[in-house]
């Protein structure tokens, strides 16, 4: 199987590059713009694989799609190429709705083109897997409310609302055109190679330089935490054995509040590296209260029986587990970390090498 992945250099698209091309054994043309969220270093470990082929391409650029699509011939596409940071789409959301909406518009047309074009065997073995967030469902009110498949959508920011856009134009493009679409909807990821800007990598690597530890407002904020590792094996689960037409929501049963978060990374920087930078005496003061985030939503929280009960996912990794393999992957790759933070990553994006 051939299967292109857009986004496929970000950090829930890498991992489920590796996760295809290293576990899974298919192969993967990765279609990817090369933001600065997108760092080829994440993909090391498969970039002279022969199952793994990179095409620096902008999914707004219908042209070279139509060209990747022709010359690759792949069976499925899974979309995870989107701008998704909320802070940065408040201050800019331009970007968001130029990738999310436009771009996802562009990808699909491109698709079904494609797809119509396929002798009917391949046609009716086509899937468009399209990735998605829980956000676009708002806030729970009630402490013990979970997002369902069937929760309405009421999303709070310029990103969400973004990310809601895609939904309706993939699940429309199913309606009217009949394109075989999957559409999966995840809780908060965590893990390797995540980009610093997001809570857990921020945190870890600024204790680790004695910065500020930045908790919005109270950190009060629930959040349902997925190992990336996880929602890859869940994403490629979906692809293989999903419904057409259906939508999966995939949480990692880890509610926990963003300041419990900070704690336990704090804890565990204890544990893992006591050598602190030099006038810290506990990581757990570095916790600086900051004015919360415009519209910031209090709580996320997933129902996935769906995909346990249809499909017989569930995930591995508790949320203490994940942790603490996440904080010890960030100690043990500093020169990832480096690389990010001096921006010398993006030498390829920009042409240098």
């Amino acid at each position: 199987m051939k299967i292109l992945v857009t986004g496929g250099a970000g950090f829930i698209g890498s991992a489920l590059v590796r996760h295809l091309v290293l576990q899974a054994g298919v192969e993967v043309v990765n279609v990817d713009k090369l933001t600065y969220a997108g760092n080829l270093e994440s993909l090391a470990s498969v970039a002279g694989n022969s199952r793994y082929a990179f095409e620096r391409v902008d999914i707004c650029d219908r042209a070279e799609l139509d060209r990747v699509f022709s010359q690759h011939r792949p069976q499925a596409v899974m979309h995870l190429a989107a701008e998704s940071h909320v802070d940065r789409s408040i201050d800019g959301p331009a970007a968001f709705i130029e990738t999310n909406i436009v771009g996802t518009y562009t990808l699909l047309e491109a698709a079904r083109h494609y797809w119509l074009g396929l002798p009917g065997e391949a046609r009716d073995a086509f899937r468009f897997h399209h990735v998605s967030t829980d956000e676009v469902y708002g806030d729970l009110e009630g402490p013990g409310d979970l997002f369902t498949e069937t929760t309405p959508y009421a999303p709070s920011s310029p990103y969400s609302a973004s990310k809601a856009g895609s939904d309706h134009l993939v699940r429309a493009w199913r309606r009217t055109y009949g394109l075989p679409v999957l559409v999966t909807n995840c809780s908060n990821n965590y893990g390797p190679y995540h980009f610093p800007e997001k809570l857990i990598p921020l945190m870890i690597l600024n204790a680790l330089e004695g910065k500020p530890l930045p908790v919005y407002g109270q950190g009060l904020q629930v959040r349902d935490w997925l190992y990336v590792e996880d929602h890859a094996r869940a994403l490629h689960r979906v692809l293989t054995d999903g419904r057409v037409g259906e939508t999966y929501n995939i949480g990692g049963h880890n509610e926990k509040r963003n300041i419990d978060v900070v704690h336990a990374i704090c804890e565990l920087l204890e544990e893992l590296a006591p050598a602190k930078p030099a006038g810290v005496a506990h990581y757990r003061d570095l916790i600086t209260y900051v004015q919360d985030r415009p519209g910031h939503d209090m709580r996320y929280a997933i129902d996935a029986g769906k995909i346990q009960r249809e499909l017989g996912w569930t995930p591995r990794e508790t949320f203490e587990s994940g942790l603490r393999k996440t904080v010890q992957w960030y100690l043990d790759n500093q020169e990832w970390c480096r690389h990010v933070q001096d921006g010398s990553y993006q030498r390829e994006r920009l042409g240098m090498v």
